[in-house]
């Protein structure tokens, strides 16, 4: 089993605008070091190699980011323990707070892709009911093991 993740901000500016400039300056370079970290698998972008315009949501100003990894430390380290943390920690200069949740885990087979609408549907499910091994955040992570056997209880 693989771990996908998607996260979704609300920009305070468009994109274009000086404000926004360390932001998207260090796209490039971010998702490059995402492509080269141990335990990536994939990640959403469009051919100019972000996901600033895929939209997702009514809401234009609401950018997204989704990726696939091979672990929930392989994705930690990424965020938490690489220059990513540097931008994640001034997320509030560039982003609205949103008032529900604004990233979702979930644990997928190997080798499957996550589209954009599978991820939506994770995210609303998290925000409805909260952590389940179906869809949850790093307060909860549950096991590939633990969604396993929740797959089958279900059933």
């Amino acid at each position: 089993m693989h771990l996908a993740q998607l996260n979704i901000a609300k920009a305070k500016y468009a994109l274009e605008s000086e404000n926004m400039t360390d932001f998207v300056d260090n796209l490039e370079p971010v998702n490059h070091l995402a492509d080269l970290s141990e335990g990536f698998i994939w990640r959403l972008q469009d051919e100019t190699g972000d996901a600033t315009q895929i939209k997702a949501f009514s809401d234009p100003k609401i950018i997204l980011n989704m990726s696939v990894w091979a672990s929930t430390d392989a994705l930690k380290h990424f965020m938490f323990k690489t220059h990513h943390k540097s931008f994640l920690s001034r997320k509030k200069e560039w982003f609205h707070q949103l008032p529900e949740q604004s990233y979702v885990l979930w644990w997928i087979p190997t080798g499957h892709i996550p589209t954009v609408e599978e991820a939506v549907d994770k995210l609303m499910y998290l925000r409805k009911n909260g952590d389940t091994p179906h869809a949850f955040t790093f307060k909860s992570l549950f096991s590939s093991t633990e969604y396993e056997a929740h797959k089958i209880e279900i059933s």
